[in-house]
C-alpha cells in the first residue's frame, strides 16, 4: 500500500507534463494565428468552392466542414459552397455545382473558382468541369480523400439481393427528400462508388487543360481508430490495402498527388476527421491547419 501515494505523484506529474505541453501547444496555436491575420495567407486570386461528399447537405448551422472555413475566411479566403445534393447522382450534382459556378462568376467577376473537394465530391467535380465544358471556369481542383478508383467494400455491397438494395434506396429517398434533396437516387449513386464503375467513369471523363488537379490521401492506423467506419476499414484492409475507413489511399491518388495526411500517433486521420467532422483535435495533427496550408500553396502558384 505504501507505492500507491508514490504511483499517485507519477501519475499526476505525468498529467500536469500532458497538460502543459497541450496548453503551449494551444498557446502557440493563437499566437501564430493572430500574428499572420494581416498577411492574408489564404487569399487566393480566385474564390474557393467547397464541394461535400455523398450523403450530406450545406446547411447553415452545421458546417459539413467544421472549424475550416471560418479559419480560412479569417486568413482572407473568400468561400463558397456547391449546394449540391446529399444522395444526387454524380450527373445531376454536377450539374448543381455547375449553376453555383456560374452565379458565383456572374455575381462576383471573379472569372474562375478554385474547388476543394471531399468524397465523392471530387467525382462530382470532375465530372462537371470535363462533360459539362466548365474547364475556362475552374482554376484549380483539390480533392481528398475522393474514391477515384472506386470502393471494393461497395462491390460487395451490389451483390445483395437487388429488391432488398432497392428497399434501403427508397428509404433514404424518401429521408433526404425531407432533408432538401430534390432527386435523390441513392441506388444509382452509391453503386457509382464501384471499382467497375469508376474504371468506366475515369475511361471517360478525362482531365481538362489548363486546370491544376491535385490529391490527398488520409489514413487510420487499425481498426478502432475511428468506430464510425470500423466495418468498412476492415473490409477495405482486407481488400486494397490502407486506407482512411472507406477511401483506400490508391483510390484517392488523382493528378499530382500530395500524399497521405495523418499523424505519427495510434489512431490516424479517418475520412471524417479531414473535415473536421468531430470538432475535435488529434495529437500530432491539425487539421485546420492543414487547410491553411492547402490554400496557402493554392495562392503561392498563382491560383
Amino acid at each position: 500500500m505504501v507505492f500507491i501515494p508514490i504511483i499517485n505523484i507519477f501519475i499526476m506529474l505525468y498529467a500536469c507534463h500532458i497538460a502543459k505541453i497541450e496548453y503551449d501547444h494551444e498557446c502557440y496555436k493563437v499566437i501564430n494565428n493572430e500574428a499572420r491575420v494581416d498577411l492574408d495567407v489564404c487569399k487566393t486570386k480566385y474564390p474557393l468552392v467547397l464541394v461535400h461528399g455523398v450523403g450530406f447537405r450545406d446547411l447553415k448551422y452545421i458546417n459539413y466542414w467544421g472549424r475550416i472555413p471560418k479559419e480560412l475566411i479569417r486568413n482572407g479566403a473568400t468561400v463558397y459552397y456547391g449546394n449540391q445534393e446529399a444522395w444526387g447522382t454524380v450527373e445531376c450534382n454536377a450539374q448543381d455545382i455547375k449553376n453555383k459556378i456560374v452565379d458565383i462568376v456572374k455575381a462576383t467577376g471573379c472569372e474562375k473558382v478554385n474547388i476543394i473537394a471531399h468524397s465523392k465530391g471530387g467525382l462530382d467535380a470532375r465530372y462537371m468541369i470535363s462533360k459539362l465544358e466548365m474547364g475556362e471556369y475552374v482554376a484549380s481542383l483539390t480533392m481528398v480523400s475522393s474514391p477515384h478508383r472506386g470502393c471494393k467494400f461497395v462491390d460487395i455491397a451490389c451483390n445483395m439481393p437487388d429488391k432488398l438494395y432497392k428497399a434501403i434506396a427508397r428509404l433514404s429517398d424518401k429521408y433526404f427528400k425531407i432533408l432538401g434533396d430534390k432527386n435523390p437516387d441513392f441506388y444509382t449513386a452509391s453503386r457509382q462508388f464501384s471499382t467497375y464503375h469508376s474504371k468506366k467513369f475515369n475511361e471517360g471523363v478525362k482531365d481538362v487543360d489548363g486546370v491544376y488537379y491535385q490529391s490527398y490521401a488520409t489514413a487510420v492506423k487499425h481498426m478502432f481508430s475511428d468506430y464510425i467506419v470500423t466495418i468498412p476499414y476492415i473490409l477495405v484492409k482486407l481488400t486494397e490495402g490502407e486506407n482512411d475507413g472507406l477511401v483506400s489511399i490508391n483510390s484517392a491518388k488523382w493528378g499530382e498527388f500530395q500524399g497521405v495526411l495523418q499523424n505519427k500517433y495510434r489512431r490516424g486521420i479517418s475520412h471524417g476527421d479531414i473535415i473536421d467532422l468531430r470538432r475535435d483535435d488529434y495529437k500530432g495533427f491539425d487539421v485546420i491547419e492543414k487547410y491553411v496550408e492547402i490554400v496557402s500553396k493554392l495562392k503561392n502558384k498563382g491560383y
